[in-house]
């Protein structure tokens, strides 16, 4: 693992590398996940069936699973999993109903101006269903869409040849989740976002996948909003000389083992804790099942930078911006205050990532590839929207008529100026 050096002058290199790995996309998928969604589009539930043979291997009987299907897949589920997961999604309601907004009314002078918040209508889930499953993914994406009041959810998730993976079908339970598309994919987004004979339109689509499902994503916003485009996952820790070697080299791993361009970035001030963890994890490395996925991402898109000040590793993780961010130093509370671009931050030794992943509350699902520049982890809020009003007396019209006029008239909207004119002539006659 390459050891980068602030005093070196050299960690432009690693921004270089970081951004160019989050550089998603080419054109031959954009082109395959547009003749996919075009296919969709006129084809319907026969084009979703057909592409569930093609890639998936298996023509479901139903492309559309009910409660009566997910409660019997859920039933097959191990009753300590399923004890697990129930306290998990307890964990995430409690988290996510502190995030509930409500609206305000202003009153002035005769004036009243308002904004009222009201729950999207419909919201479509995306459950990847490659290699392994992920309840995870269900219970982080449906419960804040559930507590923000949403009134139908629907999970999208690739068929397989066994039926319904019973973990995925106890989350959706756990949640509340009444209906589950037996599809993946691209086509699947274009389902949710276009409608089928089966499948309804949703007003907006979450959830994680592959490349084709984060194109998919990109080319349906603005017929469907979209929770945002994320790429492969990502940790940066910041440690003291106090942090432990091998406890930082296995928080590394964690995010390695996701994808072959995940990332892992520790920044310290102390050379020897750079040297033990950059042997640690070479070490840890060749314990593990996936090694062959984290090992590639240990190669290509990770690395330790020595700074010399915490401040200065501090610039370093904000320029990184990172999904998420480790702090293992003497008194890591006292560091928040420094950080100004993470998705979500873990304090201290004994806050590992994978408990935010799985159980603590918070939402796992982050921006990524630098984008915690300017956006911000899955909440409630991402599914409700806001509606502004206001309520003009006799009164205060004519008070504030000529100020409107002259606005309008100076951008030359002269058709705005008589809306407002033509009620102040009225008055004046």
């Amino acid at each position: 693992m390459k050891i980068y050096d602030t005093k070196a002058g050299n960690v432009k290199d690693l921004y270089a590398l970081l951004e160019q790995r989050s550089k998603s996309s080419s054109a031959d998928i954009t082109s395959k996940v547009r003749d996919v969604i075009t296919n969709v589009l006129e084809n319907g539930d026969r084009a979703l069936l057909d592409y569930c043979e093609m890639f998936d291997k298996v023509r479901p009987e139903k492309l559309v699973l009910t409660s009566d299907d997910i409660e019997a897949a859920a039933s097959k589920l191990d009753p300590a999993i399923y004890a697990i997961m129930k306290e998990a999604a307890d964990n995430i309601r409690i988290y996510h109903e502190k995030q509930l907004a409500s609206g305000y009314e202003i009153e002035s002078k005769g004036k009243t101006l308002g904004r009222i918040v009201r729950p999207l209508s419909r919201v479509g889930v995306y459950v990847p269903g490659g290699t392994a499953a992920y309840p995870s993914t269900v219970l982080m994406n449906c419960i804040p869409a559930s507590v923000a009041g949403v009134e139908e959810i629907i999970i999208v998730t690739p068929p397989k040849k066994e039926g319904l993976n019973p973990a995925i079908a106890a989350a959706a339970k756990i949640a509340g989740i009444k209906k589950v598309i037996n599809a993946g994919g691209a086509q699947a987004i274009a389902a949710l976002a276009y409608g089928t004979e089966s499948v309804p339109k949703a007003d907006k689509i979450v959830g994680p996948g592959n490349m084709f499902v984060a194109e998919a994503k990109r080319q349906v916003y603005g017929t469907a909003d979209i929770d945002m485009i994320a790429g492969p996952s990502e940790v940066c820790i910041v440690a003291d000389s106090g942090a432990k070697a091998d406890f930082v080299a296995a928080d590394m791993l964690s995010q390695l083992e996701h994808d072959r361009a995940a990332s892992a970035v520790l920044i310290t001030t102390d050379k020897n804790l750079a040297e033990n963890v950059n042997t640690n994890i070479y070490e840890q490395l060749e314990r593990l099942p996936r090694k062959e996925i984290a090992s590639e991402s240990l190669e290509k898109f990770s690395a330790i930078v020595i700074t010399e000040s915490m401040d200065e590793a501090f610039e370093v993780a904000n320029r990184v911006a990172p999904e998420h961010l480790e702090i293992l130093t003497e008194n890591p509370r006292d560091m928040l205050s420094k950080v100004k671009n993470a998705g979500s931050i873990f304090l201290g030794e004994y806050s590992p990532e994978p408990m935010g992943d799985y159980f603590a509350g918070t939402n796992h699902v982050l921006p990524t590839s630098g984008t915690a520049r300017f956006s911000s982890p899955l909440s409630v809020d991402d599914f409700v929207k806001k509606m502004s009003y206001l309520s003009y007396s006799e009164k205060a019209f004519m008070r504030d008529a000529d100020s409107v006029i002259r606005f309008a008239e100076t951008e030359g909207l002269d058709a705005h100026a008589n809306s407002v004119r033509i009620r102040l002539s009225e008055k004046q006659s």
